[in-house]
């Protein structure tokens, strides 16, 4: 029987009911221009009993709303439709981090308003397609590449979205460094083809992530952030290169350094991509002396291993957290769970997002 998993758990300066963490998982639950909705003030609430929640990715900026219906925290209105929700996950004694992610080179031009523009750190389109809701499937539209100043600007976009995400309730903000989107675009020598200090040696592509996370430290407190990994990662377009370990442990020993209260690695190999290779787990674990999050496919049983080894501080869950909002509660008592509808992940309304049912409700 797990026991660590289900005991309290320290995270900063926040103590946790256990070890669970609700993985990130866009929903696309928003409106068409990005504002939160109420039901999404119910699906988090509806899951607060795990220990740490961490949002949907939310963009810091019109520019990174790329795709459709994804929430933003970068209007007075957002913040506001954000202060629903964490009031309604605090009345339920949770504890959330919301996961700050620009989308950069992956979205379309429908799904901005304004005059938003997709941008990147350099001017390379995606493979494939995106899904959009006025004109179905498209090809990746080729963005725009930062200037300089432009990429100090967008620094300064991350550190504007975390002071309001605590201004909405928020105990956090976790950086989305992961799944080939703005942050991984700067990382990756693919998708970065830079001559200036962001661009070029390991540690110029590693700039952007590193002065987002130190200036949103200094704004919100370091104990109040955390970023979001995934070596050797493939989603979006993103491929390992030959500087891969290298990346990874530079950034690990910089992330610690600055004093971010947690890393999260995604794995996922569950869902059919490469595994994370072990060393690589390993060396970040060794460098990284904060709350090391792991995510990627876990039951009770492999996640009690790695907090019981030290490999893991806390473990993540995904899909079965969709399907199950008394998710801690059925994994403890090992309770079967729901199974989750696909077809309704992203799409609008309540189907397959707060209806789902619980043990309770079935019991009566």
């Amino acid at each position: 029987m797990a026991q660590k998993l289900f005991s309290e758990a320290r995270l900063g300066n926040l103590t946790l009911t256990n070890h669970l963490v609700m993985a990130p998982m866009t929903r696309n639950r928003a409106t068409a221009d990005h504002l939160p909705t109420d039901i999404m003030a119910t699906y988090y609430a509806q899951r607060a009993s795990i220990g740490l929640i961490i949002t949907e990715g939310v963009s810091p900026s019109p520019n990174g709303e790329g795709y459709a219906r994804i929430p933003g925290i970068h209007s007075a209105a957002q913040v506001a439709g954000w202060r629903k929700v964490t009031d309604a996950v605090h009345a339920e004694g949770g504890k959330l981090f919301i996961q700050l992610m620009h989308t950069g080179r992956i979205g379309h031009a429908s799904h901005l308003v304004g005059d938003a523009e997709l941008i990147a750190p350099s001017a390379i389109a995606a493979a494939g397609q995106i899904y959009t809701d006025t004109e179905g499937m498209q090809d990746h539209p080729t963005p725009r590449a930062l200037t300089t100043d432009e990429v100090k600007q967008t620094i300064q976009e991350y550190v504007t979205a975390s002071k309001n995400a605590i201004e909405a309730g928020f105990d956090g903000v976790e950086l989305h460094g992961a799944n080939g989107y703005l942050i991984e675009q700067f990382i990756s020598p693919n998708t970065n083809q830079r001559t200036d200090e962001y661009g070029g040696s390991v540690e110029n592509r590693s700039r952007f992530l590193l002065e987002a996370a130190e200036a949103a430290g200094k704004a919100i407190g370091f104990d109040k952030v955390g970023v979001r990994l995934s070596p050797y990662g493939v989603f979006n377009d993103i491929h390992p290169y030959p500087e891969t370990d290298e990346t990874y442990r530079y950034l690990a020993e910089k992330l610690n350094a600055l004093g971010i209260v947690y890393l999260h690695l995604v794995d996922h190999a569950a869902m059919g991509a490469p595994a994370v290779p072990a060393h690589i787990v390993d060396d970040i674990r060794t460098r990284f002396t904060g709350t090391l999050i792991l995510s990627g496919g876990y039951d009770a049983e492999r996640a009690e291993a790695v907090l019981e080894s030290g490999q893991a501080d806390l473990v993540a869950f995904g899909r079965p957290v969709i399907a199950n909002p008394d998710f801690a509660e059925r994994l403890q008592s090992g309770a079967e769970m729901n199974q989750p509808d696909f077809n309704t992940f992203y799409t609008p309304g309540e189907k397959g997002y707060t209806d789902y049912p619980t043990l309770v409700a079935v019991a009566q």
